[in-house]
């Protein structure tokens, strides 16, 4: 069955959200259930993988404050057991340990990057059970190779509950938490086969080269949602699309599919030139979603279709890419969407989970969601029926030049809160350490197509700012349920790509090894940056009146090197990708790994309030997948993941000293 329709009687732009009268009765008359999960963690437990389904990454813990936090020292290190299988099998390449652990009653879940799952003890760090699906002998998981994000639990009570994971050769797995093994009266002897129920389309090609679960399933009212990696440099005809689906959290029957491509007679079909959707894949959800339990909607965060770069074969605004999508748990009927990019060519996915936090804005309390974003936004929404919060502006975007590309001649722009991160490039963006390499930056910078905010891309090289890494990316936000303050860190990315006539990237020189492939590393006079810093922060917003409180730039970045030191600039940032965890009385971020020549292996704690540096935490490697906290033994820990391919995977627990 189909989720893909829906009714339709608000409507505040032409592709703005949509939901129907027989929607708001359906939510309201939807039961409450007793244990439904709130916003806050309980008795100290961290129990999904953004701390609760409201994805706040918040704790209400407070051993740990600003009196003691430079006291903080590592308690306990516990060494992924994807080392043995890589030792057995030198040929297989390790990728990245982007995991984030959940702990309930005691007891530390992780999934490794080939798709292991563990059982720690939380205080100790020792393992009390290891499970492997051996996802590893498929020895090329997508494009990406082997990475994986984190594992979702649920109990109803009666039984000591449950483990589940999507693997990279996609299976969902339903694990016992007491004892790592399967239960087998879930789906088929304990798996469900993601290639190959309740997919629109039939696969043609072995499924793990194309897509793959990278990121946790989300349990939302009995019914687990899984959503799926597509690798984005692969255009082939045969692209599967991202259908999203529904599984009874008990059996693994399938409860419901939603396509995020419509098919025919579907809402949103419209929005496809004729025999398009039917020809397109992607659209897909990687990244990790969340839920509102008490409303029972789930809330996606929508990629781009194929190709990412280049839309000439799909005229059209493209529903459901790109866009922030509220389904019916139960039902997987789409209640209220909001396209945030029209017709993306530019791979501007939304690459984080959705924050959920209830706000008052002049004196009205509403029940927000907020979705960051790779360009640099946050959309702030009604998460009940998907009215904006603030007005979402409809504004003129540049045109495509490429004979066979239709680009939106409009584009969403929120009128609060202020972009987080510098969009667009001109001349005032030039670095300006001295006159001479101001006029440095200008020569360099009229090389390139360059313009505002979805400039898109040309013959010539055509900068993009920020770039497809972001911006945000999939360590997300943080956002406190008590003050709606949500602390977004951010990179300033900057690339440059070129397309033929055709839509094919052109090869150049400094080429990065992101997923563009053939896209340009742009720098500036000398070797230095082209534009000035920062070239990563961290902005902290209040979402009650959508200003910003405060901005920092995320560590000193490369302002000591020879090429930098005789200016003087401070604190410039390091060019990486950090995820936070705010707890009651801290804010805590990393640098993470991507910048190995300036980049520091710390964390460290702010002030909520002012983003002033507390504490910086030596760590044996840079923080990778976004910190967690929790209390076991009487004792609060923050548990760190870290690793990236040859580098050793592994958590890592800091505490007081006892």
């Amino acid at each position: 069955m189909s989720g893909g329709s829906g009714q339709e009687t608000w409507r505040p732009s032409r592709r703005g959200a949509l939901l129907g009268a027989a929607g708001l009765t359906a939510l309201a008359s939807l039961p409450r259930p007793a244990d439904a999960t709130a916003f806050v963690p309980t008795r100290g437990d961290w129990p999904a993988y953004g701390a609760t389904n409201a994805a706040t990454k918040y704790s209400p813990l407070t051993q740990i404050d600003r009196s003691n936090v430079g006291k903080l020292q590592v308690a306990w290190t516990w060494n992924s057991p994807d080392a043995a299988v890589i030792a057995a099998h030198p040929e297989l390449k390790p990728g990245e340990f982007q995991c984030t652990p959940i702990m309930v009653g005691g007891v530390l879940y992780a999934s490794t990057a080939m798709c292991q799952v563990a059982a720690i003890d939380a205080a100790t760090g020792k393992t009390l059970w290891l499970y492997d699906p051996e996802t590893w002998r498929h020895p090329k998981p997508t494009q990406k190779g082997f990475m994986h994000r984190g594992v979702a639990y649920w109990s109803d009570g009666q039984d000591g509950g449950r483990i589940l994971i999507g693997t990279l050769d996609n299976r969902l797995i339903a694990l016992d938490a007491r004892t790592g093994r399967k239960i087998r009266s879930f789906g088929k002897d304990g798996e469900v086969d993601l290639a190959a129920v309740g997919l629109q389309r039939k696969l043609t090609v072995d499924p793990s080269d194309l897509f793959a679960s990278t990121s946790a399933p989300i349990v939302c009212r009995d019914v687990v949602v899984v959503g799926q990696y597509i690798s984005d440099p692969v255009v082939r005809a045969d692209m599967p699309p991202g259908d999203v689906r529904g599984f009874d959290v008990r059996t693994g029957a399938l409860k419901w599919t939603f396509h995020t491509i419509p098919m025919k007679g579907e809402a949103g079909y419209e929005t496809w030139a004729p025999g398009t959707a039917e020809a397109t894949g992607n659209a897909n959800i990687w990244a990790p979603m969340s839920a509102d339990d008490e409303l029972g909607l789930v809330y996606l965060p929508g990629s781009c279709p194929t190709n990412n770069f280049y839309g000439g074969k799909r005229p059209g605004d493209n529903l459901f890419g790109n866009s922030l999508i509220a389904l019916d748990a139960a039902t997987g009927k789409r209640r209220w969407h909001f396209q945030i990019v029209h017709h993306d060519v530019w791979d501007y996915d939304l690459p984080a989970a959705p924050n959920l936090v209830d706000i008052t804005v002049r004196g009205r309390r509403i029940k927000a969601v907020a979705q960051i974003t790779k360009h640099g936004f946050v959309f702030v929404f009604d998460r009940a029926t998907g009215k904006p919060v603030w007005p979402i502006e409809e504004r003129p975007a540049p045109q495509s030049t490429l004979k066979g590309e239709r680009t939106s001649k409009t584009q969403p722009h929120p009128t609060r809160p202020a972009p987080f991160e510098p969009q667009g490039i001109d001349e005032a963006d030039l670095i300006d350490f001295t006159p001479e390499l101001h006029a440095e930056a200008q020569a360099i910078l009229k090389t390139y197509i360059a313009g505002p905010l979805f400039t898109p891309y040309g013959t010539r090289p055509t900068i993009t700012r920020p770039a497809w890494v972001g911006g945000a990316n999939w360590p997300g936000a943080a956002v406190d349920p008590e003050t709606g303050v949500i602390y977004i860190p951010s990179q300033s990315s900057i690339a440059a790509m070129a397309l033929d006539e055709n839509g094919e990237r052109v090869a150049g020189a400094n080429e990065t090894e992101e997923i563009a492939g053939a896209a340009r590393v742009v720098t500036g006079p000398r070797g230095l940056p082209l534009v000035k810093p920062p070239y990563s922060r961290i902005t902290a917003i209040d979402l009650n009146t959508g200003e910003h409180l405060w901005m920092k730039p995320n560590g000193p970045g490369a302002t000591d090197s020879p090429a930098l030191r005789e200016f003087r600039l401070g604190w410039i940032g390091s060019s990486q990708r950090a995820g936070p965890l705010l707890t009651k009385t801290l804010l805590f971020v990393g640098e993470g790994p991507h910048d190995p020549r300036y980049g520091k292996k710390v964390l460290r704690a702010y002030d909520k309030q002012t983003g002033a540096v507390l504490a910086e935490i030596a760590l044996p490697g840079a923080p990778l997948g976004p910190p967690m906290t929790y209390m076991a033994g009487g004792r609060q820990f923050i548990v760190c993941g870290m690793g990236v391919r040859a580098q050793p995977h592994r958590l890592v627990a800091l505490a007081l000293p006892t």
